[in-house]
């Protein structure tokens, strides 16, 4: 093992260590798990179709693994035609690369949650570019306060119980919020309610994307995204590749699915956002940017997700909806959240950090991983991630000597 690598296994097995015994994490993550469980199963029992639909999904994501070069360019040129830009970015470099000539620098940005985000490093790239950003997603706005990473795919503050969030807001806000999940969340909306029209670009990620109209499809249940994609002049996506799906039909069954065993029946909100604003009032002629954004930029991302399409084993990590249901099963998250993780976390994590961020990164959550199957169990898509981990250990013992 290199000295760099170590030194990742040394700070990785301190914090992890810390959180195992940190009081707050066990008391609000052991509220999560009984919610989520609770929720999951509500809405499965109320919708048993989405079981089966899940396994249709699985092969339809499957299929997608192979024309994802061919979806790519399907979906730039619908982009192109709905007045719209895309994008193609191999590597975290390159899309930070596109986003600069886009941004600029001086601007104000609203963005909603983006695990892509996360993963390049978007937010800070774009603060050391003299930008001011905000969070609008709860979780992660608490999470930028905090000066912390998420802690979990779909609920980044999930670690943090409300009476620490309480204090944390009391700090920033300069005025006493209660330990009161109603006030906490009424203070964030008064807070960035302004920062949507005052925003130059709106950025997000996206939940599947439909190739055949380039349709980005946002799910969400606060309302940032819509705001943050809807209100600023500028509208910018980074979307990972396997996130395209060939046709909308598709995408939509996607999203059904992922909604689902994110927990809920239905979400308050399905984004379709396909081009910039447009109106065709006056005429019948189509006139771009009415009070929506007037651009709208995707970019698409490959960073290691080709390789792994490659690779019949590991492809199926590229399956995943970000549902967040297997870290609810995990037995080492439950202790610890996403202290289990890099930027991707627990054992799904592991087989994500190894082709997009290195093994060096990969390896102590590939040995953090108790291989029990309880999040192959709970995966609508089956990932089987026990034998991902196992093929990881083989391959960095072997590369050991």
């Amino acid at each position: 093992m290199s000295a760099a690598s170590e030194k990742i296994f040394r700070d990785y097995a301190k914090q992890l260590h810390e959180a195992a015994n940190d009081p707050s994490i066990s008391l609000a993550l052991s509220r999560a798990i009984k919610s989520y469980r609770e929720n999951v199963n509500k809405a499965l029992t109320k919708f048993p179709h989405t079981v089966e639909l899940a396994e249709e999904v699985r092969g339809i994501k499957d299929r997608a693994m192979d024309r994802l070069d061919e979806m790519v360019e399907t979906a730039i040129a619908s982009l192109a035609d709905n007045h719209a830009q895309g994008y193609f970015a191999s590597t975290a470099a390159d899309a930070l690369e596109i986003v600069d000539k886009l941004v600029g620098s001086g601007k104000t940005i609203v963005k909603s949650k983006s695990m892509v985000g996360e993963e390049i490093g978007l937010r800070e790239h774009l603060e050391e570019k003299g930008n001011q950003i905000w969070e609008t997603d709860l979780g992660e706005f608490i999470q930028q306060l905090r000066h912390d990473r998420p802690m979990h795919i779909l609920s980044p503050a999930i670690h943090v119980p409300r009476e620490d969030v309480a204090k944390l807001f009391t700090s920033f806000f300069g005025k006493e919020v209660p330990p009161d999940i109603a006030a906490e969340v009424g203070t964030v909306r008064e807070f960035l309610r302004e920062k949507y029209f005052q925003a130059d670009i709106g950025m997000s990620g996206a939940n599947v994307v439909a190739a055949d109209t380039g349709s980005i499809i946002v799910i969400e249940n606060e309302g940032n995204a819509r705001l943050s994609t809807g209100a600023p002049p500028v509208h910018i996506v980074i979307v990972g590749v396997e996130k395209l799906v060939p046709t909308l039909q598709e995408a939509f069954k996607v999203a059904e699915v992922n909604w689902r065993y994110a927990q809920y029946t239905v979400p308050s909100y399905v984004n379709i956002i396909s081009g910039p604003s447009k109106t065709g009032d006056i005429e019948k002629v189509t006139t771009y940017g009415a009070h929506g954004p007037r651009e709208l930029h995707v970019i698409f991302l490959d960073a290691g997700r080709k390789a792994m399409a490659a690779e019949p084993l590991f492809r199926q990590a590229l399956f995943c909806m970000r549902c967040g249901g297997c870290m609810y099963e995990c037995p080492v998250f439950a202790l610890t959240a996403g202290r289990f993780g890099y930027r991707y976390l627990a054992g799904i994590g592991a087989a994500w950090t190894a082709f997009g961020s290195g093994m060096e990164y990969a390896l102590p959550l590939t040995y953090t991983c108790l291989r029990c199957g309880r999040c192959m169990e709970r995966c609508p898509m089956k990932i089987d991630v026990p034998s991902m981990i196992a093929e990881l250990r083989r391959r960095m013992a072997a590369s050991a000597g």
